[in-house]
């Protein structure tokens, strides 16, 4: 019961804790609100002081007096027989299918007519031995030393990849059930999530005979009584003797014109401390099979009692105040058990904090110590030859381009190495600033490298660059070095290609050739980075599509020689969130002007009923002497996933659907000389429709083509829908993507709508995190996001906060060797060690 006693306890506790506010989960202030009428007729009784303005507010010493005067005048508690409510001798309980008959007494009126057969009050049983006190324990060791943790918990905590104390406390609810709605039991509404707080009449077990037993309850309070069932729970029964004081938090339904809780949460009272399961804000935290909320609820309020004193706190008080946030151990206790939404925001941003500035170090120093190491070779650009370059191009570079490519060639212009993103929508024209950017590394003698994902990418930057340097003419389909003039420069370029699918002899010529420092320009796959390739001259690498390379992959070819400048490229726009957490260490250019001539993109969501309108689309694009693309998300058909596949749907539509055209297939798993087939075919206009996976996702460059069908669009994210459509639209007539979706949900329904309002890229990306999350977004778990609990993608202001923090942290102290920084280094090491391997 929430008493004078109750109180006493509590206090003497938060004295033994140093008046920290950690005696109460959730604080003081929300216990005294939430208890105010409980607990206010014992304060006033014994002419103590009301309570604080805000507990959390005062110092120790202001906290330490307030608490000493209200135990020093506090009242002795109420025995046993006078917290219970009085019994009614003429009262008699209702009948099972009415719990709120006119005629039931108010709760709390034991039923007088079978004393006898009831158990014994809780005056006249024999007081319980009390349990022994717990021992301490530490944040480092395992649950099972918790008292609520036994052997049937413990490998269930483990699935969820909680080991030790430290992890529980760490485990934080994904919301709060909202229980602050306290009424009276004649206040109650039907199917609004309600609390009351209400003694027990009579409890019995129901059920069983080879089904689980259940228990049922009549509970009221002054102003009326009200049925519980818990099912599936009998031993509650025992638990629930009359006069037993609970709170209880659900939403009640109407049974047989009367109000009645179903399998509602509750907590006793008579236990002290601030409920858990109910009332107030009660934590719903992430659960394996086999694990229930109340046994959660147990072992994080247990672990949060006994250790979170031990919690320690690296960040300063200066840097705290600074940016606005609590201390580490009020923050872990209101991310559990908040005083109300805004208390428990605040608390996220102080742990989100943490997450993103031990992830923000990782990438400052990452940052550092690349360009703190100099020794990258100097690439100064001659503006004659370099204007000579951009002079001989086919078409003007847009303002976007230029102001890229001199920020560019700015940095390779220094020993320190170039640390660089540049980011462009689909069709704005990174390749050709690349090109540059290589070129300008083989006018200074050195040798530059192209990375990209796919053999198809390579061999395509392959024949572009080749035509971009050389005037037009470029190389041929067979070729895989090629020389070429570049006047007025008195040297010629070289380019070349190294690819996995290469004859051997081919191969080992290649690799001698770049050995020798015959090739300027040397483009290819992960290939480049394998034993055996030796890049002696290598002065500037550029990585395509950068987030579809493995972390080992783009560490190799930075690592290769003596630093390289490194230029990612990337065609899927990079939310800003993103690439502040994940690519932190990246300087940022930006193409965000389409060069002229592109034409527009008509992007319609198609229903399934209209399949065939959609194939008539497609046909009418063919007529007029175009060609079509065909998008399906898997090769092959699948049992576990019934989507269209693209093998499957070739015979189809060859044989039923356009058995008059020309159709295609292109898919990852086909031999590179089937590839090299279809896409010669496509390009030369020998195939109508290309039916094809997201392998032409990037890459694929065919002006003729003005028309695509994404079939099962509701498979891809945006991004990569946004990329699809990117294929099409590439010559002279308008273009269009028809995006089919087999899904009618309101997920699918909002995504396909997004891709028909807007073209911008950049919009398309921030939408995809926002729909799908930053670990979907990203295609894997990246390394460093495995830590974050708290943090979010959108938390712009947050990064920037923890940036400045991190960069600020280690340009004072490097190797955070300073006793002030030793529980920041600490973190730091623990940190790395669970995130072993680098992001970028």
């Amino acid at each position: 019961m929430m008493n004078a006693d109750t109180l006493a306890k509590i206090l003497r506790h938060e004295g033994r804790g140093g008046f920290r506010n950690t005696a109460v989960v959730g604080g003081l202030d929300e216990f005294l609100r939430r208890w105010q009428a409980e607990l206010g007729p014992a304060l006033s009784a014994a002419d103590a002081p009301g309570p604080p303005l805000s507990y959390a507010d005062m110092s120790a010493d202001e906290r330490q007096q307030w608490a000493s005067a209200v135990l020093e005048r506090i009242a002795p508690p109420p025995s046993a027989d006078a917290a219970r409510p009085p019994a009614q001798p003429n009262a008699t309980p209702p009948p099972p299918d009415a719990p709120n008959a006119p005629s039931a007494p108010p709760c709390g009126k034991p039923n007088a007519a079978e004393p006898a057969k009831s158990k014994p009050a809780p005056s006249q049983r024999k007081p319980r031995k009390p349990p022994a006190p717990p021992e301490p324990v530490s944040l480092g060791d395992p649950v099972e030393r918790l008292r609520a943790v036994n052997g049937r918990v413990k490998p269930k905590l483990n699935r969820l990849g909680v080991h030790t104390i430290e992890d529980l406390i760490y485990h934080f609810p994904h919301r709060h059930d909202d229980f602050t709605n306290l009424r009276k039991v004649s206040e109650l509404a039907p199917g609004e999530t309600q609390t009351i707080i209400a003694a027990v009449w009579e409890a019995r077990e129901i059920g069983g005979r080879g089904r689980p037993a259940s228990t049922q309850a009549v509970l009221g309070d002054e102003t009326g009584n009200i049925r519980v069932t818990w099912f599936n729970q009998g031993y509650l029964a025992k638990r629930l003797t009359p006069g037993t004081r609970l709170v209880i938090s659900g939403a009640p339904k109407p049974y047989r014109g009367q109000m009645v809780f179903q399998s509602p949460e509750y907590d006793f009272l008579d236990g002290g401390g601030a409920p858990i399961h109910a009332g107030g804000l009660a934590p719903v935290y992430p659960l394996t099979e086999g694990l229930v909320q109340r046994t959660m609820r147990n072992c994080v309020r247990e672990a949060l009692s006994r250790a979170l004193d031990q919690t320690q706190d690296f960040a300063s008080d200066d840097m705290l105040q600074r940016n606005g946030l609590p201390n580490l151990q009020d923050a872990i206790s209101r991310m559990h058990y908040p005083e109300s939404a805004d208390d428990m925001e605040r608390a996220r941003r102080r742990l989100a904090f943490d997450e993103l500035l031990m992830l923000q170090l990782t990438v400052a120093r990452r940052k550092i110590e690349w360009q703190s190491g100099g020794g990258a070779a100097k690439l100064p650009a001659d503006p004659a030859l370099m204007g000579a370059f951009i002079d001989s191009l086919p078409f003007a570079l847009t303002g976007a381009q230029r102001r890229a490519l001199d920020e560019i060639l700015t940095d390779i212009d220094s020993p320190t190495p170039m640390s660089r993103l540049l980011q462009g929508d689909v069709g704005s024209g990174k390749t050709v600033v690349a090109a540059a950017a290589l070129l300008a590394a083989a006018f200074n003698g050195r040798q530059g490298a192209l990375m990209a994902p796919t053999e198809l990418l390579s061999e395509q930057h392959f024949l572009t660059i080749a035509k971009l340097l050389s005037g037009g003419a470029g190389a041929s389909k067979d070729d895989v070095y090629v020389s070429l003039e570049m006047p007025p420069h008195p040297k010629r370029v070289t380019l070349g290609l190294l690819i996995g699918s290469l004859r051997r002899r081919a191969k080992d010529e290649m690799r001698r050739r770049i050995a020798e420092g015959e090739v300027d320009i040397i483009v290819g796959t992960q290939a480049l980075i394998q034993d055996g390739v030796d890049i002696p001259n290598l002065a500037l690498v550029v990585v395509d599509e950068q987030h579809r390379f493995g972390v080992m992959q783009r560490s190799a070819i930075r690592n290769k020689t003596q630093p390289p400048h490194m230029l990612a490229m990337s065609a899927t726009p990079i939310p800003r969130s993103v690439r502040l957490t994940m690519l932190g260490d990246l300087d940022l250019s930006t193409i965000d002007e389409m060069p002229p001539g592109r034409q527009p993109i008509r992007t319609r969501w198609i229903e399934p009923k209209r399949r065939a309108n959609a194939y008539a689309t497609l046909r009418k694009e063919v007529s007029d002497g175009r060609q079509a693309f065909i998008i399906c998300p898997l090769i092959e058909e699948s049992e576990a996933v019934q989507a269209r596949a693209a093998t499957e749907e070739y015979e189809r539509l060859s044989s039923d659907v356009f058995p008059d055209l020309r159709l295609g297939l292109l898919h990852g798993r086909m031999g590179i000389d089937e590839k090299e087939a279809a896409m010669q075919a496509f390009q030369a206009g020998d195939i109508d429709i290309l039916v094809a996976t997201s392998v032409v996702e990037v890459g694929i460059d065919v002006p003729n083509a003005t028309a695509m069908l994404v079939d099962g669009a509701e498979r891809f994210g945006l991004a990569q829908l946004h990329q699809f459509r990117g294929r099409v639209g590439r010559g002279e007539h308008p273009s269009q993507c028809l995006l089919l979706s087999e899904s009618g949900g309101a997920a699918a329904h909002e995504r396909m709508r997004i891709l028909e309002r807007t073209m911008d890229g950049f919009e398309i990306a921030e939408e995809d995190l926002r729909i799908r999350g930053a670990g979907e977004y990203m295609g894997t778990r990246q390394s460093g996001l495995n830590d974050m609990k708290a943090a979010r993608m959108s938390d712009r202001d947050i990064m920037m906060m923890a940036r400045k923090e991190a960069f600020s942290l280690l340009n004072a102290d490097p190797d955070l060797e300073t006793a002030d920084n030793a529980p920041l280094a600490d973190r730091l090491r623990k940190y790395s060690e669970r995130n072993p391997v680098e992001m970028s």
